[in-house]
């Protein structure tokens, strides 16, 4: 996930006198609150997402899919001929996001639950770019993540008074890949891991601690940027697939055949395969949960106490 800041909420604008719609969904337990908003009407500042994140005292989420037409958002008009529909992600402490693998899918769950698709391919707007998403009868969600990049130069992250070498990883937004020998060594993330040098993350990191289970088969935990340690990142398993690939040997477009990982989190499995002209897919579940309002006294107060 990034970490750029929010728009600043518009005096007067975003607020209502009516309670707000929203819906709850997941993918392999990373989870969104839902704000249909069509014609981009409401101004989520990061303060107010926060507030709707917090598990304590607002819905509780590790992130907010802000569903919007891409002719409706300054970010995505240029995108609109190609995508009707834009993922404004923000993260849980509100900071705006390029891209959110998991989001995504989710995303695309909401669009066929309101009658917007149905099964098969849509294009979806972010601001990681456009990405294709097939939606199949058995539940499933294929995304095309599009191409991993490998920056050059060492990287290292640190947990407490243990330091590994890190691959480093940009799918739109930045990983660090640690192979671990217990994914127990990474502590608990609540806080970000220290990594050098600072220089390589200017704007800080998505970090992915990883084990072997089998052939072609790992399990990771991960602490996103924005929200901490999260059950589940779309972004960081396909960062995860291409950076075992590179230690395992493995590159498609050398070898001309595709690499299928499966990568388990504590929210499930996603499978995510690396094809020779480079770009990535990834497959996974997405499920909507809940739906329902946000009392209209509360969204209002935290609008005018956090704009």
């Amino acid at each position: 996930m990034t970490a750029h800041p929010a728009p600043t909420a518009t005096p007067g604008r975003g607020a209502s006198s009516r309670p707000v719609p929203f819906l709850k969904g997941h993918g392999t337990q990373n989870d969104f609150v839902i704000f249909p908003d069509p014609e981009n009407a409401r101004v989520l500042s990061a303060s107010v997402v926060a507030s709707v994140c917090d598990r304590r005292a607002g819905i509780g989420a590790d992130g907010v899919l802000h569903v919007v037409r891409s002719a409706a958002h300054p970010e995505a008009r240029d995108m609109a001929s190609e995508a009707e529909w834009f993922m404004d992600y923000r993260n849980g402490d509100g900071s705006i996001a390029e891209m959110c693998g998991n989001g995504v899918r989710v995303f695309a769950r909401y669009l066929q639950y309101a009658g917007h698709i149905t099964e098969g391919d849509v294009a979806v707007a972010t601001r990681g770019g456009v990405k294709t998403v097939h939606v199949d009868k058995e539940g499933l969600i294929t995304v095309g993540m599009g191409k991993a990049e490998l920056p050059t130069g060492e990287v290292t992250v640190s947990v407490d008074d243990r330091t590994w070498p890190a691959t480093n990883v940009n799918m739109g937004n930045p990983h660090a890949v640690a192979f671990v020998d217990d994914l127990a060594h990474a502590g608990p993330l609540y806080d970000p891991p220290p990594f050098a040098p600072a220089s390589a993350y200017p704007q800080g990191v998505n970090v992915e601690f990883v084990v072997d289970r089998g052939p072609r088969h790992v399990a990771m935990r991960v602490h996103e940027r924005g929200s901490g340690e999260t059950r589940s990142c779309g972004t960081g398993a396909c960062a995860v697939a291409v950076a075992t690939a590179r230690r395992d040997g493995l590159d498609p477009a050398l070898t001309g055949a595709p690499v299928t990982y499966d990568i388990d989190l504590p929210g499930g499995r996603l499978t995510i395969t690396e094809r020779p002209d480079g770009e990535i897919e990834m497959i996974g579940p997405a499920a909507i949960v809940a739906e329902g309002t946000i009392d209209a006294d509360w969204f209002a107060a935290i609008e005018t106490v956090n704009p």
